[in-house]
């Protein structure tokens, strides 16, 4: 099941100070970018464990610190179920 995966890809390079993450039943969550068109050479910038929150969607936010990127790359490694979903990403700049 694990690990599952998700990449957003913005129109321009972005400066992010931190992206906040709704999601269920995701245990840990890592996640990478990439300063490249082509979606390759991905580095780690942040991963969390998420609290397990019974029948309500969990709400993270992750700091990135300002980091520049053209993609970032979720990875679920983990989940507290077989099934775990993403409902929304936001970047904060």
């Amino acid at each position: 099941m694990f690990p599952q995966e998700f990449i957003i890809r913005f129109a321009e390079p972005t400066v992010i100070a931190a992206v906040t993450v709704d999601s269920f039943n995701v245990k840990h969550l890592k996640i990478e970018k990439t300063t490249s068109q082509n979606a390759s050479y991905f580095e780690s910038v942040g991963e969390k464990e998420l609290e397990h929150t019974e029948g309500h969607l969990q709400s993270n936010t992750i700091s990135l610190n300002g980091t520049s990127a053209t993609h970032l790359r979720f990875i679920i490694t983990s989940g507290y179920d077989h099934f775990v979903s993403v409902h929304r990403v936001g970047v904060q700049n």
